[in-house]
């Protein structure tokens, strides 16, 4: 019997396995989907094969061009992204390609996608964020002809192109392709687009949909290898045709190997009248040749002349009978033509002669002048040539009568004349009839000698063919004996089979009974176990009262702070009431200035000069270091978004090997699965003969569920203490953030009072030129207004940095809070496997009795998982706790930088209470400003609550789809699980309708068998009495 062949996997997946060259992967020519992510390939090559690819991904390798892509018609989606590319190029061959992902390289060079465009170019999302492309012009040039172009990124989570920076590109890009629907994840009316639903059935990412194909694919092929016929084209051909003549003595079978053609199957319809009409022809034949015997046994006793005579008369008679009576003469020619040789071997027929003799010698005496003597002899040869083999004599002994005739009739042409005269001419006379009846009858002999060769032809095919289809029923029950040896074999197998399942029974038992002992001393390491976990809740609420401390002490901190803000800012409101008090007194002092003007010596003094230059030089010391400390800033912070990059990369690594672990897990247990299936359909095949064993082992499964839904429930309060306690760590984690914001608040308020003392600073410093502007003429006015407003300029770059600034840090915030997130849905993700993992081991200990040790082994891992969880919860404590003295140093250093500005201020005071005089002019201008940046605030916390809203929004939509995806993936494993027991419903029935079809050509083969036996014994009495008949015929003549 053939077997089904299974059906070979269509996908691969190596990622992270550091394949440097894809020559080193043996690539199957059925595959659909490949991927190699995070790999070490340099080049595109070996893929040449692959007619039936789909998806490619080729992402995170060392990849520097495109190549070796062209015959990959059916190539859907290609994934090149974290390469080293440089420009596009080879995409030529690729008319089915829908998505291309060229993110994270160095393209500049974008003229490989032209081949793409047309009407027959596929491509609708495209992917190029994040690398060097420039030229808008270029852009349009290459991306115009995309038809079918629907989704295009340039930029994407803050990484772009410098294209982008371009006013106006998004217009443009819209304008030039109408048919566009999302750029940048954003729509045409500004609206975000999260999803894309076109490219759900091509990104190769949603592995659960091409499980989904897959699984079609391969149930296909298992139908289709489970309908294959077995292959045995003897017993068909024979089966056939003794189902189309079941009721025919002889079957009409051609040979072993031949087929039959529809001439064949329709003389086959009339083989059945041909059998009937040989079975009457040989009845007949056997009638005759007892009329022969008793005409030869009569002949004896009368005149042989006249029984020739009658032989004649009865000749002519039985020429009008048909095909019957043409089989007479042939006997009788066969009994005449050997004749002459006999005399001489056998004396027995020696009687004969004189009557023969007497025929010849008128034959001569009519035939003088020698014509019809010519006649005569070729006749004779037309029958001696048209007589075969197998039925005549050779021709060698067939002339030897011929010679022996003609002396015999000289020698009784010299006896003619000594009869009387008056007997010739009646003798004459009586000569010439017999001669033409003799020329007629030896035409008809002749006809009929012809006829005879041809039905013996015939006799001797149906013989062969007889003897073939006996041939062929030896083989075939050959055949059926080997059949039967084998299923005797197998019958012997399936028995051993039976006694070592009823020894492992046995042995079941008694490890059922090893693992109640054992149960009881893992109740005992469990309850230790509970000790040790009480314990361990002590401490971590010990910890928990510990850190609740240590936040009180820092908001404590917080609040001197906060208060500390508040007295600076009450001084700062007594430095604005000096601040008037120093504008009266340089009110009243102008005038007294004014005055000493004119005894005073002018500004252009060498000592008034020096110290303006002293003073100079000092504040460019101290802008130098500003600079400094801000690009030290600068580095630090780049610093730390390239590790936060780093972490976001490996999370995703982390992710990709967490999803191939489930898929691994997945396979598994659907070959689980199958292998389960197989051992319900022999356990239902043998459920008759184990159901007492059945019995007493329910009792124990019985015992078993109890004590199984006891550490089921001491599972579910762990688990439930485990949430208690998580639940109470994202409340601590929120209140930090809280006070982290609170913090960032705080950074805030410093950083506008200190461009608040900076602007004051420029003021002195603007009130310093203004002075030495004093004494000159109105066009160093001029100047001095100018360098005013350059002041002012820088200013507002200063300005313009801290908010730019500040826009990196939500940038940073929005970055962690995705993080975060991330971390949660895998936190939670990982609990929900834990749960399904458990209900799965639940499962498995109710059905099999073997899975004990693997539940012991899950408790241990799971014990390990939560000393793991414990000490990761301990790390993050730790981290938190190292921020917090981060964040004390710095609000320490803070309040330090605080102290030395306001001695700067104070010393600042002192010094320049004498120059307040033009304090007054200038307080328009700083109410301007404050107007001004007051606005810039507004918009500023406008522009957070934005974000803010827009970051619910993400999280609620990331929450939707995470529902619709469980939601597909719930009905995936039920169509998966109804598929499987459709399938093996339907191998079952298979498998009877072969087992019936098996027992059917059984009983065909056996009545096949029995028919051929009857033929043979029937044709054996025939050609035994045909034998006989011919035995006797020769001896009597």
């Amino acid at each position: 019997m053939a077997g089904g062949r299974e059906p070979e996997s269509r996908e691969l997946s190596l990622m992270d396995k550091h394949v440097s060259s894809l020559l080193e992967v043996s690539l199957n020519a059925h595959l659909l989907s490949i991927n190699l992510h995070c790999n070490q390939i340099s080049k595109i090559e070996g893929l040449e094969h692959l007619r039936n690819l789909r998806h490619l991904d080729l992402s995170s390798n060392r990849i520097t061009s495109i190549q070796g892509l062209d015959l990959l018609t059916c190539l859907r989606s290609l994934n090149l992204s974290c390469n080293r590319l440089t420009k596009i190029e080879g995409l030529e061959g690729l008319r089915s390609l829908r998505e291309l992902n060229l993110s994270y390289n160095r393209i500049h060079d974008l003229a490989g996608l032209i081949p793409l465009h047309g009407q027959t170019g596929n491509l609708s999302h495209l992917y190029l964020h994040s690398n060097c492309i420039n030229d808008i012009d270029e852009v349009m040039r290459c991306i115009v002809g995309l038809q079918s172009l629907l989704y295009l990124t340039f930029q994407q989570t803050g990484k772009g192109n410098p294209v982008c920076n371009r006013t106006g590109y998004r217009e443009i890009l819209f304008e030039v392709l109408p048919h566009l629907s999302t750029l940048d994840g954003i729509n045409q009316k500004g609206e975000p687009m999260f999803g894309h639903q076109g490219s759900l059935i091509d990104s190769p990412n949603l592995e659960f949909l091409e499980y989904m194909s897959a699984f079609e694919n391969g149930s296909k092929d298992l139908k289709d290898s489970v309908n294959v016929s077995v292959i045995t084209p003897r017993i068909d051909q024979v089966l056939s045709h003794y189902r189309r003549h079941p009721a025919s003595s002889v079957p009409d079978y051609q040979g072993p190997g031949l087929d039959i053609t529809p001439s064949e199957k329709e003389g086959a319809l009339h083989k059945d009248t041909n059998s009937t009409l040989r079975e009457l022809r040989i009845k007949k034949l056997e009638d005759q040749i007892a009329g022969l015997l008793e005409k030869a046994s009569t002949s004896k006793a009368e005149n042989p002349v006249r029984i020739m005579i009658a032989k004649r008369d009865t000749d002519l008679t039985t020429e009008s009978d048909g095909d019957s009576g043409k089989e007479i003469p042939s006997s009788s020619d066969r009994a005449s033509c050997p004749t002459p040789a006999n005399n001489k071997k056998t004396p027995v027929h020696k009687h004969l002669k004189p009557s023969k003799a007497k025929i010849s010698n008128s034959v001569t005496k009519v035939n003088a002048p020698g014509k019809p003597k010519i006649v005569s002899h070729s006749r004779k040869a037309g029958i001696q040539s048209s007589i075969s083999s197998d039925i005549m004599d050779t021709d060698s002994t067939e002339q030897l009568p011929a010679k022996t005739r003609v002396p015999q009739r000289s020698q009784k042409s010299k006896i003619v004349p000594t009869t009387p005269n008056h007997t010739e001419e009646s003798t004459y006379r009586a000569l010439i009839q017999e001669l033409d009846q003799e020329r007629e009858r030896r035409w008809k002999a002749e006809q009929t000698v012809i006829k005879l060769t041809e039905n013996l032809k015939e006799v001797q095919r149906q013989t062969k063919e007889e003897k073939d289809i006996n041939s062929m029923a030896v083989y075939t029950t050959d055949r059926i004996k080997e059949l039967l040896l084998k299923e005797k074999n197998a019958n012997i197998n399936l028995q051993g089979f039976i006694q070592r399942l009823k020894e492992e029974n046995e042995s079941l038992t008694n490890d059922l009974e090893t693992y109640t002992s054992k149960e009881e001393n893992y109740k005992t390491e469990l309850k230790n176990m509970k000790d040790t976990l009480s314990k361990l809740e002590s401490q971590t609420e010990q910890q928990q009262a510990l850190e609740i401390k240590q936040i009180q002490e820092a908001e404590r901190k917080a609040s001197a702070s906060q208060r500390e803000v508040d007295l600076l800012r009450v001084s700062v409101r007594q430095q604005k009431g000096k601040v008037q008090q120093l504008h009266e007194l340089l009110t009243a002092r102008e005038e007294a200035y004014r005055k000493e003007l004119a005894s005073r010596v002018a500004l252009h003094g060498p000592e008034f000069q020096d110290t303006v230059a002293k003073e100079v030089s000092k504040q460019e010391h101290c802008h130098s270091q500003q600079i400094n400390e801000f690009q030290e800033k600068i580095n630090a912070l780049t610093q730390q978004y390239t590790a936060l990059e780093d972490e976001f990369r490996a999370a995703l690594i982390i992710e990709a090997r967490r999803f191939k672990e489930v898929k691994d897990a997945f396979d598994h247990l659907a070959a689980e699965l199958s292998e389960h299936k197989e051992a319900l359909n022999c356990c239902q095949r043998k459920e008759k003969q184990l159901a007492s064993l059945n019995q007493e082992l329910t009792t124990m499964v019985k015992e078993q569920k109890a004590r199984i839904a006891e550490i089921t429930k001491a599972k579910q309060e762990t688990t439930n203490e485990l949430k208690s306690k998580i639940r109470t760590l994202e409340i601590v984690a929120d209140e930090e953030k809280r006070k982290t914001v609170q913090i960032e608040l705080l950074k805030q308020e410093k950083s506008k009072l200190i461009s608040q003392l900076t602007a004051q600073e420029s003021l002195i410093d603007g009130l310093k030129a203004e002075r030495k502007i004093w004494g000159q003429e109105l066009t160093q006015q001029g100047v001095s207004l100018a360098q005013d407003r350059g002041r002012l300029d820088a200013k507002i770059e200063s300005l313009s940095s801290e908010i730019e600034t500040l826009k990196k840090q939500n940038q940073r915030d929005n970055d962690a809070l995705k993080i975060k997130a991330k971390v949660v849905d895998d936190q939670t993700e990982t609990i929900r496997k834990l749960k399904e993992g458990l209900q799965e081991r639940d499962e498995r200990i109710r059905k099999l009795r073997e899975e004990n040790l693997r539940l012991e082994k899950a408790l241990e891992e799971h014990g390990h998982e939560k000393t793991a969880q414990l000490e990761e919860l301990k790390a993050k404590l730790h981290r938190q706790i190292e921020r917090k003295e981060e964040a004390k140093l710095l609000l320490e250093e803070r309040e330090a930088e605080l102290e030395d500005m306001k001695k700067a201020y104070s010393a600042m005071n002192t010094k320049w209470q004498d120059k307040a005089e033009l304090l007054n002019q200038l307080e328009m201008q700083v109410r301007q400003m404050k107007a001004n940046f007051d606005a810039k605030e507004k918009k500023l916390i406008e522009e957070r609550n934005k974000s803010l809203q827009t970051q619910k929004t993400l999280t609620e939509k990331l929450r939707s789809v995470d529902d619709a995806f469980r939601q597909q993936l719930e009905l995936v494993v039920a169509a998966h699980q109804a598929e499987c027991i459709k399938i093996a419903s339907d191998k079952q029935r298979e498998i009877e309708a072969a087992q019936e079809r098996v027992y059917q050509v059984e009983e065909e083969m056996r009545q096949l068998l029995q028919e051929t036996a009857r033929t043979k014994r029937t044709t054996e009495e025939k050609i035994k009495r045909l034998t006989k008949a011919l035995s006797d015929i020769q001896h009597d003549f």
